[in-house]
């Protein structure tokens, strides 16, 4: 029961540390080689069984068949060709193989014979100093994962998402490695889990600073508002994002409430933890689209008041300029019986009058706000 009490130590180090030790665009393939074998290794009595050379995925498997354990490959965005050797040594569905062969998937749990198929969308938080309306905020993988009684293939598409210091944690535990394949694919998907509640930190953060400049002051004590492609590209993000987590949350709920017979009962009970953190992630992203919804549309609302408040100014000063305007046109049109225009104080009480009239609708509008 000591390694039960561990597992969580074993498989979620803290957020910060994580991000060091992986680096996001770690591919872990070498670029020297055809080859999309990350690793290959025998795992047996929860060690790694080491060799002077590499192992290719047959030679692995056969230790496997002839001393027991179990295999793990890793594979990097691999092609048809590459994986349909791999494919029929450990008789993989066709169409299981063709979802990881042409990446793009849903996350989702596939049930066959003789193995687990599950789909995970890994998401890294792109850093930048400015969010701006072309900014990209978070990007996405996949990791493939094909769980056997005897075998664990992971299939990975994207520059990030490197799985390569979770194997090292992973053997640095040989009790949980015993529990097989199954104590594998929980440790994958709390490492992506992690992730999501990672990128959702910094998402709420972006978030933050948009809502801020919505609703700070501007002019006036009212609120200046913001560029509405900032906020719209922002909630696409936050749509990728969704895409990601929701459909992961009814595939963790089926690994741990029913029993599997590829899935440890021991490991089986520390799906349900992922699935709550799935879960909350994902009420988190539905809050955060809403949440934008309601800035976009309050900024929105400020562009239309700042219009309306324009509009308003430019009508108060269109009505006194109106005055002296008219008083100019009825003046201006050279009647012969215009008594005015002889009267000796004729231009200076017109000019006054004019003035009046002028400097009581100012007042007038000062006074109702319009300008």
């Amino acid at each position: 029961m000591s390694m039960i009490r561990d597992l969580r130590a074993a498989v979620r180090p803290s957020r910060v540390s994580l991000r060091k030790e992986t680096g996001v665009y770690d591919t872990t393939r070498d670029p020297a080689t055809a080859s999309a074998v990350v690793d290959c290794a025998v795992y047996r009595d929860g060690m790694r069984v080491e060799t002077e050379t590499p192992l290719s995925p047959h030679q692995a498997m056969r230790q496997v068949r002839r001393d027991g354990g179990f295999v793990w490959i890793g594979l990097h965005e691999p092609t048809e060709d590459e994986f349909a050797g791999i494919a029929r040594e450990f008789g993989l569905h066709p169409l299981a193989v063709e979802d990881a062969v042409q990446a793009h998937q849903r996350p989702k749990l596939e049930r066959y014979d003789d193995s687990l198929f599950t789909v995970f969308k890994t998401i890294h938080y792109v850093d930048h100093d400015e969010l701006t309306a072309t900014s990209e905020v978070v990007e996405t993988g996949e990791v493939m994962c094909f769980t056997g009684r005897d075998f664990f293939i992971t299939v990975r598409h994207g520059g990030q998402g490197s799985l390569r210091a979770l194997r090292h944690r992973l053997q640095e535990d040989p009790e949980l490695l015993l529990k097989g394949p199954s104590a594998v694919l929980h440790a994958i998907a709390d490492h992506v889990v992690d992730g999501y509640i990672a990128v959702a930190d910094a998402v709420q953060d972006d978030i933050d600073e948009v809502e801020t400049e919505v609703f700070s002051p501007g002019r006036k004590g009212t609120p200046r508002g913001t560029d509405a492609g900032r906020i719209y590209q922002l909630k696409r993000e936050v749509l990728e994002f969704k895409r990601a987590v929701s459909p992961l949350l009814r595939p963790m709920q089926l690994l741990s409430e029913r029993p599997m017979r590829l899935i440890d009962p021991e490991i089986q009970k520390y799906f349900r933890d992922v699935a709550d953190h799935v879960a909350r992630v994902q009420e988190q992203v539905i809050g955060f689209d809403e949440l934008l919804n309601s800035i976009l549309q309050a900024n929105l609302a400020q562009a239309s008041v700042a219009q309306n408040e324009d509009m308003r100014k430019i009508t108060s000063w269109a009505a006194i300029i109106a005055v002296p305007t008219m008083v100019c046109g009825v003046y201006g049109m050279n009647f012969d019986h215009m008594p005015e225009t002889h009267w000796k104080y004729g231009y200076p009480l017109v000019l006054s009058i004019t003035v009046g009239i002028c400097l009581g609708i100012h007042r007038t509008l000062k006074r109702n706000g319009w300008l």
